[in-house]
């Protein structure tokens, strides 16, 4: 059974079709290498001349292999031998060919496929009806006096006639082996001729990095707003827990800041899930993905720690410190809380000391945090411990610096920013920060 699926299995099946595709796209071709060859003397015997038709085929594949240079014949090769040819999708590129390499290669799988193609398109054409006449020889008298009337007398012998039933199965048979033959080449030269090239290679591996870094950074995103909204929470609803019966006015102010908490954080987290749904970019200034420093008021309102802010400078000032800068100052004050919030002293009475600094002459935006020790794990939580990381890893995509740890009886976080970053295309700072590249 397996020689029988080799030869008129689905796959071969499927394959021939590809070939005969081949043969159908080959035919404008090769009618215009007809029309050449007739103009050079021989029309008069061109459709029944073999070194004729010969000559239109050889005109024909050079043809073909200019028309395999256009950039958007890769793809559509890549469809049809994924669909057709039983290779595996991996080992094809994706996308028009746009380098030299890739559409000489291109050119040279069109040619052989067209080229095979028209040769197995022609013997289908051919060959099956002249095997079905062959095989019925012996049952029909009109057509063995039709067909071997002016036929060698050798023909006309009852061994000759026993014979053609089993002669007209052998040119089926060699047809269909003929068509596997060429579609397994075609499968063969698939790989090599319309797989990656180093540039494809080199162009996949940049819009893999570039998804894991957007990833990556709708992963912070959704750390440190919802980390640090549950933090909050948390912290409010258990201390307003324990005054509830005793403090109502303090209750009250509680759930007013859990509202508030709340109600900030969802908008930022329809706004990072509205990116997933919609696959979008973040936009020029770098603000889809959520708020700046101006909206520190609101924050520090409601952090669920008292707060002393300080400002130098003019931080919020968009002529002075870059939105996208911005933006990541704003995510680094918000996990520096949530950490106060877990480990700065067990409640929310536990006091933080918030510097802003604009320094114009160092072209540097400074965040200085402090809050008192309390408890710090010394190793990562399990299922958390990336608040610090995650804020090293913002300073160091924009070109600062951040560092965390004891100072002087409190623990302190400092990070420094650039005012502003120079704008170097796909693989930029800047663009590396929106999680683009």
């Amino acid at each position: 059974m397996k020689p029988l699926a080799a030869l008129f299995g689905r796959r071969a099946r499927l394959r021939w079709l590809h070939l005969i595709i081949g043969g159908a796209l080959l035919m404008p071709y090769f009618l215009v290498g007809t029309v050449l060859v007739g103009m050079a003397g021989g029309g008069e015997q061109l459709f029944s001349s073999v070194p004729a038709q010969l000559a239109a085929f050889a005109l024909a594949l050079p043809m073909a292999a200019v028309t395999g240079f256009f950039a958007l014949v890769r793809p559509l090769s890549v469809a049809t031998a994924r669909a057709l040819c039983g290779v595996p999708p991996a080992l094809l590129a994706d996308g028009p060919a746009r380098t030299r390499q890739a559409r000489v290669r291109t050119a040279g799988w069109y040619t052989l496929h067209l080229a095979l193609g028209g040769i197995i398109s022609g013997a289908t054409l051919a060959l099956p009806p002249f095997a079905v006449a062959v095989i019925a020889l012996p049952f029909f008298a009109g057509l063995r006096e039709t067909w071997l009337l002016d036929g060698p007398e050798a023909l006309r012998e009852p061994w000759a006639l026993a014979l053609a039933p089993f002669a007209g199965l052998a040119m089926l048979l060699a047809l269909a082996l003929a068509a596997a033959v060429a579609g397994e080449v075609l499968a063969q030269r698939a790989p090599v001729l319309l797989g990656p090239t180093p540039e494809d290679r080199l162009a996949a591996a940049e819009r893999r990095a570039a998804d894991l870094a957007v990833r990556n950074r709708l992963a912070r995103e959704l750390h440190d707003s919802v980390g640090h909204a549950l933090s909050a929470v948390t912290l409010q609803a258990g201390a307003a827990r324990r005054v509830l019966d005793r403090d109502p006015e303090f209750v009250r102010e509680a759930l007013t800041a859990i509202e508030e908490t709340t109600r900030r954080t969802v908008g930022e987290l329809d706004s990072v899930l509205g990116l997933l749904r919609q696959d979008a970019e973040p936009d020029e200034e770098g603000t889809a993905y959520g708020p700046g420093l101006d909206a520190l008021g609101g924050l520090l309102a409601h952090c669920g720690v008292p707060v002393t802010y300080e400002r130098e400078g003019g931080p919020e000032d968009p002529g002075v410190v870059d939105p996208v800068v911005a933006r990541e100052a704003y995510r680094i004050v918000q996990e520096g809380l949530s950490n106060a919030l877990r480990h700065g002293g067990g409640d929310a009475a536990s006091p933080v000391r918030l510097l802003i600094a604009v320094r114009e002459r160092e072209r540097e935006l400074e965040i200085v945090m402090e809050n008192p020790l309390g408890e710090r794990p010394a190793v990562a939580r399990p299922g958390g411990g990336r608040g610090l990381r995650g804020i090293a890893e913002r300073a160091v995509l924009l070109g600062g610096r951040a560092e965390a740890g004891p100072y002087d009886g409190v623990w302190r976080l400092t990070a420094r920013l650039p005012l502003a970053m120079p704008r170097t295309g796909a693989t930029g700072t800047a663009d590396r920060a929106e999680g683009r590249g």
